[in-house]
């Protein structure tokens, strides 16, 4: 019987080596035309192993070549000559791999076809107004500070300082701040512009509210006469919140100052708005139209409001609740309208209106709690801060205020945002909350 000489032995083991290396050249072949390679537990061992780089640029990828000496593939038998063959095709595909990765990167520039209208806010005296300063609001045409694409928002941001005509139950840290100018509007609007910083006054007539004291149409217009006297900012005019006699106060106010580019809060749906729009319309006043976090109710309104007053003195209010208190829906409803708005929804193409006050609602904002938490005369300022933020961040463009603090924090984070900020040191920006707090 006859025994392979050590030499056949070696030499059929070695064809066998290679034929498994040349198997598994053709499955990385196969899985790059996939565009996915992995390896696991993998053990090559090779006489000569040769890693070819070619000539190439920085930023090209390396590509891998084994290099088979010529008489080993001519010795080969048929099925290891094919996987060679299939091996050489390895160098072809990593070739156009390496193409692909060429290819430069670069920003996305989205056009959208919808563009949010612009309001004014306010009226000058060339304009038959007495305002010393006014507002536009609006005007976008891409997302909140799309910084990709090297866009800013055409207008900022806007902070009113809210003001009440008569006392009400106001957190500790607001009497602080406005001592007894609570119980007189005319010099709470001063404090608030001369000594804060607020870029408009937002009077809130509740005091016509009949549960209240029921005060005459003709009473608060006068209210409203003394403010406009006080400051020269924009005023924005709320109701009482009661429909009913919302519409005979509005109507009133609209008919007492027709030029001055008053903002009226709001109308909504439960007003009869056939008995106080055309007055409005008449005037040069802006109308916030309120709907509560329902884009259906919204184009609603806006639809009915069309019939009277223009669509670039609409600014639209969503309604917005503290941290813990709604305001993840509320910021989702802002974006799905102000995306639906730029995609060329013209029912949605309105400022955003924010009542950030509301935040206060949250029991966490002002009442005594584990020192951990703080003190409540910094935390419920930050619990209004951190709720106007979220909402600047979904684009919108005024906002009531009832904390000076929260008006200067801010103010400083639209100066910051509409910079394109880029700290030198991340690690300090992230920790701003804790150590540079603003004073007043």
């Amino acid at each position: 019987m006859s025994r392979a000489s050590p030499k056949g032995d070696r030499d059929e083991a070695r064809a066998r080596q290679e034929a498994t290396v040349y198997s598994l050249l053709a499955k990385i072949s196969e899985a790059l035309e996939k565009g996915v390679v992995e390896l696991y537990g993998v053990e090559i061992e090779a006489d000569e192993l040769e890693l070819r780089l070619t000539a190439q640029a920085p930023q090209q990828l390396p590509i891998p070549v084994v290099v088979t000496r010529p008489e080993a593939i001519a010795e080969a038998k048929p099925g290891v000559k094919a996987g060679y063959e299939v091996a050489k095709a390895v160098e072809v595909v990593a070739k156009r791999v390496v193409e692909l990765a060429r290819i430069a990167f670069e920003e996305p520039k989205p056009q959208y076809s919808g563009r949010v209208i612009e309001v004014k806010l306010g009226a000058s005296k060339d304009e038959g107004g007495t305002r010393g300063r006014t507002h536009i609001i609006g005007g976008h045409t891409m997302p909140a500070y799309y910084y990709l694409a090297g866009y800013k928002p055409p207008h900022p941001p806007v902070f009113g300082g809210d003001v009440f005509d008569m006392r009400i139950a106001l957190p500790k840290a607001v009497k602080l701040a406005f001592g007894d100018a609570l119980d007189n509007p005319v010099e709470w609007a001063r404090i608030w512009v001369e000594k804060y910083g607020a870029e408009a006054v937002d009077i809130h007539l509740v005091s016509t509210d009949p549960t209240i004291k029921d005060i005459p149409p003709e009473e608060a217009a006068k209210t409203v006469d003394a403010i406009l006297q006080e400051v020269e900012v924009p005023v924005v005019v709320g109701g009482s919140g009661n429909p009913e006699k919302d519409v005979s106060v509005f109507r009133r106010v609209a008919e007492a100052f027709p030029t001055e580019g008053l903002v009226l809060n709001s109308l909504n749906l439960d007003m009869k708005l056939e008995d106080v729009c055309p007055s409005i319309a008449k005037a040069n006043a802006t109308v916030i139209n309120f709907s509560p976090m329902d884009l259906d109710k919204a184009e609603q309104i806006n639809r009915k409001v069309y019939d009277w007053i223009p669509r670039n003195r609409i600014v639209l209010d969503l309604n917005i609740g503290g941290i813990g208190y709604g305001t993840e829906y509320g910021f989702t409803v802002m974006e799905r309208a102000r995306l639906s708005a730029l995609i060329g929804n013209e029912l949605l193409q309105h400022p955003f209106n924010v009542g950030a006050a509301n935040a206060w609602g949250a029991r966490e904002a002002w009442i005594t709690m584990d020192p951990y938490w703080g003190p409540k005369e910094i935390r419920g300022p930050l619990w209004e801060t951190l709720t106007s933020l979220i909402c600047l961040l979904a684009g919108a463009d005024y906002y009531m205020l009832v904390h000076p603090l929260s008006v200067k924090t801010l103010k400083a984070i639209r100066e910051y945002l509409l910079s394109e900020p880029k700290p030198k040191e991340p690690e300090k920006a992230l920790d701003w909350l804790s150590k540079t707090l603003p004073v007043i």
